[in-house]
């Protein structure tokens, strides 16, 4: 079973995380099936507005699984992947450490009432940085708390500081999400892709994520089409035909 799925209807996809019996943690198979989720969503025309959710009712995620971590940069969306288009975050439970780095880079969110957010690196020994980047979406000080002294957030919290935009009941919680999607599909795509594009230029960085920005720009030239007929030139002892061509997903 794919331990990430996506569906798609009326110009809306819908991605979850399908690891439910592992509190949705993420190893390197969600990672990579992640990455093509966003990928997916990028190239095709069709989807203007994705929504990320996950399967059951306890976990959005614990967080990265920490017997195999994997590169949280890699497949956050906008960061791993190029992602122009809207992203709504349905949080349906508890959302823990790498999972509300996630959260930080999508640009709607929906969570669970009585559901809470936690970042508990600073109290474990270990972080990849990212979460530096909730400073621009978040209160400082509010922010600083949250990632130093490791304290839990109740969703009702995180509205009130403006990390999310609505808190709703269990039963509410795709509906409310469906319903900003359904608003999203139907305005300009150009228009949301533009300012998506400016938003991200503007929004400040921190070394974290300037390095996952320049990790991704590499794999994808080293990925693309000039990057294999460099390779397929050298191997045949030939001339390189290079076409500069990006692929669909690198925007």
């Amino acid at each position: 079973m794919s331990v990430v799925t996506y569906e798609s209807k009326g110009g809306i996809a819908v991605i979850t995380i399908n690891r439910p019996d592992k509190a949705n943690a993420l190893n390197e198979e969600v990672a990579v099936e992640l990455r093509d989720a966003w990928r997916r969503f990028q190239a095709t025309d069709e989807d203007r507005v994705a929504i990320l959710t996950a399967a059951g009712e306890k976990h959005f995620s614990g967080g990265a699984d920490l017997s195999a971590p994997p590169e949280i940069w890699s497949f956050a969306p906008g960061l791993g992947v190029a992602v122009d288009k809207p992203v709504i975050a349905a949080i349906n439970g508890w959302c823990v450490g790498g999972a509300v780095v996630l959260v930080q880079f999508c640009d709607l969110a929906v969570m669970v009432e009585g559901t809470k957010f936690s970042y508990p690196e600073a109290k474990i020994g270990f972080s990849g940085g990212l979460i530096s980047s909730l400073v621009p979406r978040m209160p400082h000080k509010i922010a600083m708390e949250f990632i130093l002294v490791g304290e839990e957030m109740t969703a009702e919290r995180a509205y009130e500081v403006g990390f999310v935009n609505k808190v709703v009941p269990r039963a509410d919680l795709m509906p409310a999400a469906m319903a900003y999607a359904e608003t999203l599909a139907a305005n300009s795509p150009a228009v949301m892709r533009m300012l998506k594009r400016h938003i991200q230029d503007l929004m400040p960085k921190g070394a974290a994520e300037l390095y996952g920005h320049g990790r991704r720009q590499l794999t994808e030239l080293r990925e693309g089409a000039d990057g294999e007929e460099g390779r397929a030139a050298l191997r045949e002892k030939r001339a390189p035909n290079f076409t500069g061509r990006k692929e669909p997903w690198n925007g």
